[in-house]
Parts: C-alpha cells; structure tokens; sequence
C-alpha cells in the first residue's frame, strides 16, 4: 500500500535526521528511510566511536608521564576486545536513542534502502532479496545518504579493511599498516599506536594532511615519529597477498613486509549506489548531486545535504544544512548556511584544529607582505615534569590591511576545544586589538592566543 508525506527524507545520518525532526516540529508529516542502523556515518561509524578510541588510546600518554607525578603503574595491559565492545554497546545504545527521538518528533521510520520510482515515489527495499517492503510518495525529497570510504583497484584490496570496517573487529592487530595521509590515517595511526599496536603508514606524497597549515602538519609529522609510527613517505601499496591476519603487503618502489592488517584511508565517495537517481532525473557531476544554495537538485521538489554534495564534509555542516532546509521548506525562512569560518579539527595526538585560512592560502590570496603570523610555541605545563611529548604551537593569520584576524591555528593538547571558542570570535569578525584586549586566563595554553605580540 502507497503512503503520502510531506516529506521522505533518504538517510538517517545527522542531516537526514536534523532535516526530518525540524520538519515534524513544524507540523509536516514526514517519514524517513534507513537501511542500516539510525545515526549515520557520525554515530554509528565515525566521529563518536573513533573520539571513543582516542580517549582509549590518549591514556597512554598519561601513564607514561605518571611516574614523573609519583605514580607507579606496574603491568599496564590494553585489552582491546574490551574497548572495541564497549565502543559497540555505546553505538547500539545511541542507535536505540535517536530512533526514540524520532518517534517523540512525529517522524515515521522504515527500515530498508530507498530507491527513486519518480521523482515524487520512493520504493524501500530489502537489500539481500530484492523485496519491496513499501512505495511512499512525498511532496518533498531530501536526499542525505552520506558518504562511504574507498577502496583502491589493486590485486588483494579485498584483504584490506576500511574505516568502517575498523569498529567492527573484535581486537586490534599486533601489527598493521595505514595507506593514506588524511586525518583519518593520522586518527588511526595514533590511535593504534596508543593501544600498542606496531603501525606503519604509507603516505603517497611526500606530507601528510595537506590543505591543513604546514608548520601544524609537520610537527604532527615529527610527534608522530617521535613516538614510534613508521611513516614511509614517498610510498603506496601496489598489491596485497596472504590471508587475514597475515598478509604480503608490496609498495610501488618494490619494498615487500609484511603484516596483521592494512587499513585504506584513502578517501571517501557520496554512497549514490542503489539510489537510481537517473529514473527520477537528477544530475550529477563526478559522482556528487549538484545542488544550488538552498540545497536543490535540478528537479524542484528533491533537495540533498551534507557529503552526497560538493560542499564542506563535516557533520555540523550537513546538520545545519538539514536545518535550515527545514526552515525554508515549512517556516518561509529565507535563511541559507554560512560556510564561512567553519572549524575542523584532527583527533590525532596531538590534536591539530583550525578555523579560517591557512598561512599558505593567505600569502596565496593576499601577498605574504599583506598578512601578518603571529605564533607561540612551548611546552604546555602538563609536560613540563617529564619533560617528554610534543610542543604546543599556536598561530594566527591576521590582514595587515584592516587589522582582522583570518586564521586561528593550533596543536596541542585540548585543540578542538579551544578552536571551537575561537571561531566565534572570527565570524564576529574579531581583529587582533580585540584578542590583544582579552585578559588572559592563566596558566592555560588558550592564553597564548590572547598574549602573542
């Protein structure tokens, strides 16, 4: 039997869920499609869990330094199948947690994958046999399947795990090595490498984290080193052979080793399989739904949000996406996302977070002799006893032109947290007499921001 809403929303990931909640609250019927667990790639497989295993695996550091503090550990022992079903349990609560919230919001869910009929009908389907569970028809389609990662076309890539494939393992390898240079390769090097397992990384080019600040990235490079990672760089993976848990493992320049597992970070793609956008006319360009600036496809009652775009691919951003179609579509708001200024950060370890332009792009854009960098760099208290692990460096960009801070840059400890602050303050357009003028709080590191001259 055909059912008729408002509005069908395809993906129950932070945006799909935002959009469909914010629709209900205004009196719209809505139903929204999932066929796997209610959450998306943040909750379910993504920032929640892998912030989990940071907070795992970062306590290394601290028993490290205790000794230095009086404390004495003697046996220290990860278990990580203990850690990996904890992180499980937490995502499986969080699933039951915003299916509860869909139903306090009036939204109606089904369970299956969705699939375009037309343009105004959607057949939800089960993926193993094919079966059409239900057809629904919507006034409005909003489209927020997210993005999956990546897997190369080489000999044995089916040996390989990705991102996803990470929180499912029921214990981390002894050994393992990491293709990619972005933040999630660098989240997992340092977080494997916390829990003790042997990591080797394979960067293609010759740095990681590239479109981040330079100086942050190299001195991630050099604490990454420092504490024990193999980074190769200059080198990539042409074939993988073996078995699980025991792989060969040949790079571009002939090198073989082998090892416990191989992670592919390399990169991750809007999840269009299985949607057919074509039987309902919508258009691509490489592989990504083009959408105007209210998050409309080229058929006028389909919208997408969030990393099936060609926009910034960041929860926050496809949430306020969600929510402000939501607005325009049932409250008349003519209000738009603003992507200027919008923070980011690297859960590696240490932390590497930003908020505006970087020093590179600035010279790039304005001329080096019409920007200002202010930056501090020292060893954060917490290590000033064991006299061990990286510095902190602080940074910002400033137009000499008008005085306004452009860039607020750091790594360090409580990154994120502090950029977060920060990044108020430069959509608030603040310039640097502004942070000059800020009393600091001491002694904390977020001080240096305020202090620097």
């Amino acid at each position: 039997m055909k059912r008729s809403f408002d509005l069908i929303v395809i993906g129950a990931g932070s945006g799909g869920l935002a959009a469909a909640k914010k629709a209900a609250s205004y009196g719209a019927s809505v139903a929204i499609v999932e066929g796997d667990l209610v959450g998306g790639t943040c909750v379910i497989r993504g920032c929640v869990p892998k912030k989990l295993l940071v907070c795992g695996s970062s306590l290394l550091e601290s028993f490290v330094s205790a000794p230095s503090y009086g404390f004495d550990f003697d046996n220290l022992k990860i278990k990580s199948e203990t850690l990996l079903a904890n992180v499980r349990k937490e995502v499986q609560r969080l699933n039951e947690l915003h299916e509860n919230f869909l139903s306090k919001a009036n939204v109606e869910l089904f369970k299956g994958w969705g699939e375009f009929k037309n343009s105004n009908c959607i057949a939800i389907r089960n993926r193993i046999n094919g079966e059409t569970l239900n057809e629904l028809d919507g006034e409005r389609i909003l489209i927020a399947v997210g993005g999956k990662p990546q897997r190369p076309n080489i000999e044995g890539a089916s040996l390989g795990w990705t991102s996803d494939d990470m929180f499912l393992l029921k214990s981390f390898p002894k050994k393992i090595a990491i293709v990619g240079a972005g933040y999630i390769a660098c989240e997992f090097a340092c977080i494997l490498h916390g829990l003790g397992v042997e990591v080797n990384q394979l960067v293609r080019g010759d740095r990681i984290l590239r479109g981040f600040d330079f100086e942050l990235s190299s001195a991630l490079t050099e604490a990454m080193i420092s504490k024990g990672i193999d980074l190769r760089f200059g080198e990539n993976v042409s074939s993988i052979k073996g078995t699980p848990g025991s792989l060969i493992i040949k790079t571009n320049t002939g090198k073989e080793f082998d090892s416990n597992g191989l992670l592919f970070a390399t990169g991750r793609k809007p999840f269009l399989e299985g949607l057919k956008l074509e039987q309902a006319g919508i258009e691509t360009l490489e592989n990504k739904i083009k959408v105007d600036s209210e998050s409309k496809t080229n058929i006028s009652n389909i919208f997408a949000i969030g990393d099936v775009t060609d926009r910034i691919n960041l929860t926050p951003v496809a949430i306020d996406e969600g929510r402000k179609f939501a607005d325009r579509s049932y409250r008349k708001s003519a209000q738009k996302v603003n992507y200027d200024f919008v923070p980011y950060a690297v859960f590696s370890q240490p932390e590497i977070a930003s908020v505006g332009i970087t020093e590179d792009k600035a010279i790039q854009s304005l001329g080096k002799d019409k920007i200002e960098v202010y930056r501090s760099i020292f060893r954060p208290l917490s290590k000033s006893l064991p006299k061990t692990g990286p510095k902190c460096i602080l940074k910002l960009i400033v137009d000499k032109n008008n005085n306004k801070v452009l860039g607020c840059h750091m790594i360090g400890d409580n990154a994120s947290e502090i950029i977060q602050m920060a990044s108020i303050s430069l959509m608030l357009g603040a310039k640097k007499s502004d942070f000059d003028n800020t009393m600091a709080l001491h002694p904390t590191i977020a001080e240096e921001f305020v202090t620097m001259r």
